[in-house]
């Protein structure tokens, strides 16, 4: 009894009661973690003022039910189509995307990129038989060390600093040839990517007539970016660990043969271990492995979905301003980055246990099996004495046990890379998986299938399982070319891509010397009929004939401005070299400005050439103006235009369509100016309820019948105001008035 108290009094001394309960008070903090982290959060703001100032908190002013609108906000845009899709893995369907994309990466074998490969794969073999080489020169150096020779010692070491510059230069030959490797494939799946995103206005229709794909700048950035370097890096990291498996492996075995007085048990039962050991290792960490892929796939959505706030609150900056709505704003903001965060924290929560069980195995474990194969083969030699062994014989195998473990130690190393590369393919199934997504919605669109949903609710469940409405909206209206340049509508329906009909039926023609004004309520399909002509959207119903969309030039109400010269905002979408080719000068730009009163602003801005931020710099007026100016340089045959001279004094505005006409364009505008119907010959007017009449305009008769409908307004806006004042004196009085008699001797008639 006093033994096992002596025994017990020396092992529980204060050092290890204090390393023991250290390493439970860990054990338990990651366990509890996110209780943890709770309470460092809310003593830290207790602490720091954010739980005393309501007002520092972006969530504190919105209520419950504006918290959770917010939250099925943010969910729609990064949740609606992931619980659908299949999570990323490694399985059929990423290897079948991922062969899909390598034709697209390597089109061919005699391409850049597949001479980058083969260069690139030298590199690595040269680094396998370098590492071999210098195995064998380390069991070398320890064994004249052992040997005391001193001069043979520093020949050896001579040649392992000489060996040293071949060897850095192959090591950063491969991390160079593994950046350019990536840079290659990223420049080829970019230029495929962005051929895609331009054919058939794919840019415009992605966003506007299918819902498929919701930030398309994050997935032509960063995730054609991710996937490039992610598959180049994982090349390098699994070709040259497979291939020093194989070649270390061989020269263990050939180094194992050399010794004195082998047998098969020594020489066969260290590889076996070692495989052994390694396949259940694979084995485990493959069963206990997270779903990488899932989770990198969605932290992409979630990084992409915090990008598109932030773009969303720069493009309406002014808007949010005006209407002081920076709380909604920053409540939107936070809780995007919030979604992030705790995805974020989720993964590496996931990772703490992994990467734990995966140290453990691969470097304890696997290092415990090559001590047990550098002893084996000494242990099991059946010609040796332990007692009559010489000094040749000791540093021989000195030699050979120092040469075996700088050859287990770089198996096992390559082995580890192995392991931990298929935690990286799976995070590569994530990347493949969006990027192929990505480019098969491009094709669908360029080949004109949409898919687009609509949203009935915002109060569904919480778990992402809406009652979401899909079409695909493959049925089409009959569209042709024109030969003689004229426009004509059958029976057309024009229908938004979210199914709203706005008119149900639309026959017309437009031919020569016919020009068109549109009138009516807003949203009674004016724009909508000039995005059907122009062919941004498609008619499902009926049939159209028009000319060419090279004959048709549209001007919006707000022109766009590129990024360029002055020079380039009147050519757009033309270039220098264009407008050169159609033989047109800078002083023929001159006389388009002279024609839409804009030339002091060459003066002003320092010649064509200048460069500045021409939405900023130019005013409503003058961008509208440089618009028109668009017009008269490309000529077109049809002229849509859309209000684009809201902004223009109206002499300025006579004299921009006189020329118009006057050069034989053909005018189909929407406006709701007076002084604009004597440009034109024809109306077509829009009742707001799928109605529409389309008749000549005479603009005499016409603007009698304005000023008549005014001159009635003018004179009835004040009935309700003498009828109210007529009530009042009836009452004070204590009579009925002769208005009212007359209207119930009419109503009985």
């Amino acid at each position: 009894m006093v033994n096992a108290s002596k025994l017990l009094y020396k092992y529980a001394s204060l050092k290890n009661i204090t390393a023991v309960t250290a390493i439970a008070c860990a054990g338990l903090a990651v366990s509890q973690s996110t209780t943890i982290d709770q309470f460092i959060r809310r003593r830290l703001d207790a602490c720091f003022g954010r739980g005393d100032n309501p007002q520092d908190d972006p969530t504190c002013n919105v209520s419950t039910d504006d918290q959770a609108t917010v939250h099925h906000v943010i969910n729609n845009l990064t949740k609606s189509d992931y619980k659908r899709k299949s999570s990323p893995a490694l399985n059929a369907t990423f290897f079948k995307q991922l062969t899909w994309l390598f034709k697209i990466l390597i089109p061919k074998w005699k391409s850049r990129e597949m001479a980058l490969l083969t260069l690139h794969s030298l590199a690595l073999i040269c680094r396998s038989f370098i590492s071999i080489y210098v195995a064998g020169l380390e069991g070398r150096v320890v064994k004249y060390i052992v040997q005391k020779r001193f001069r043979t010692f520093l020949i050896n070491i001579s040649k392992w600093i000489a060996v040293a510059i071949p060897a850095t230069f192959v090591n950063s030959s491969i991390r160079y040839m593994e950046n350019k490797l990536g840079l290659a494939f990223r420049d080829r799946l970019v230029h495929y990517s962005y051929n895609a995103y331009f054919r058939n206005q794919t840019y415009y229709r992605i966003s506007n007539l299918d819902s498929r794909l919701t930030n398309a700048d994050e997935c032509l950035t960063e995730d054609i970016r991710q996937f490039c370097s992610s598959i180049a890096h994982l090349y390098s990291q699994l070709t040259k660990p497979v291939l020093d498996v194989i070649l270390m492996t061989l020269a263990l075995f050939r180094l194992a043969i050399k010794q004195r007085g082998y047998s098969y048990i020594g020489l066969f039962a260290p590889p076996t271990l070692a495989y052994t050991v390694v396949y259940c290792t694979a084995r485990l960490l493959r069963r206990v492995s997270p779903k990488f892929g899932k989770l990198t796939a969605r932290e992409a959505q979630l990084r992409g979905n915090l990008r598109y706030v932030h773009s969303r609150l720069i493009t309406n900056s002014e808007e949010i301003a005006f209407y002081s709505g920076h709380k909604v704003e920053h409540n939107l903001l936070y809780q995007s980055y919030h979604a992030l965060a705790n995805h974020l924290e989720f993964i590496f929560r996931k990772r703490l246990w992994y990467v734990m069980l995966e140290q453990f195995l691969m470097k304890y474990c696997w290092s415990a099996t090559g001590m047990v194969m550098i002893a084996l083969p000494v242990l099991l030699n059946r010609d040796e004495d332990a007692n009559t062994i010489s000094s040749e014989v000791v540093s021989e195998r000195t030699q050979t046990l120092t040469t075996a473990r700088h050859l287990l130690a770089s198996t096992a190393d390559a082995f580890e890379r192995i392991m931990s590369s298929l935690k990286e393919i799976t995070e590569l199934a994530g990347y493949t998986s969006r990027v192929h997504e990505m480019l098969m919605v491009f094709k669908d669109i360029g080949e004109g299938h949409y898919i687009r949903k609509t949203v009935s609710s915002i109060n569904n469940d919480n778990d992402g399982n809406s009652q979401n409405e899909s079409f695909d909206t493959n049925e089409r209206g009959v569209v042709t070319e024109s030969q003689d340049f004229t426009i004509q509508l059958n029976n057309v329906a024009v229908i938004t891509p979210n199914r709203d009909i706005i008119v149900p039926n639309l026959t017309l023609q437009i031919t020569d010397g016919m020009h068109l004004l549109i009138t009516g309520p807003n949203g009674c399909g004016k724009s909508s009929l000039f995005r059907i002509l122009s062919g941004l959207w498609p008619i499902f119903k009926g049939e159209m004939k028009k000319p060419p969309v090279s004959s048709l030039f549209y001007i919006p109400q707000r022109p766009y401005m590129s990024l360029g010269t002055l020079r380039d905002q009147i050519i757009y979408p033309d270039a220098k070299a264009d407008m050169i080719a159609k033989g047109i000068s800078d002083s023929d730009l001159e006389r388009i400005l002279d024609i839409v009163c804009l030339n002091y602003v060459v003066q002003r801005e320092g010649g064509w050439d200048a460069i500045n931020d021409w939405s900023d710099v130019l005013s409503g007026g003058e961008k509208q103006r440089v618009g028109t100016a668009r017009l008269f340089y490309h000529m077109p045959k049809f002229a849509l235009l859309d209000e684009c001279t809201s902004a223009v004094s109206i002499d300025v505005e006579g004299k921009i369509y006189q020329a118009a006409k006057d050069k034989g364009i053909i005018l189909l505008t929407i406006s709701h100016r007076p002084s604009l119907w004597k440009y034109h010959t024809h109306v077509l007017q829009f009742d707001g309820e799928g109605g529409w009449r389309l008749e000549e305009l005479n603009t005499e008769v016409r603007l009698s019948l304005k000023d008549e409908k005014e001159k009635l307004e003018s004179q009835l806006a004040g009935v309700p105001l003498m009828q109210k004042r007529l009530l009042e004196l009836c009452s004070l009085l204590g009579e009925d008035s002769v208005l009212a008699n007359i209207e119930d001797n009419q109503y009985q008639d």
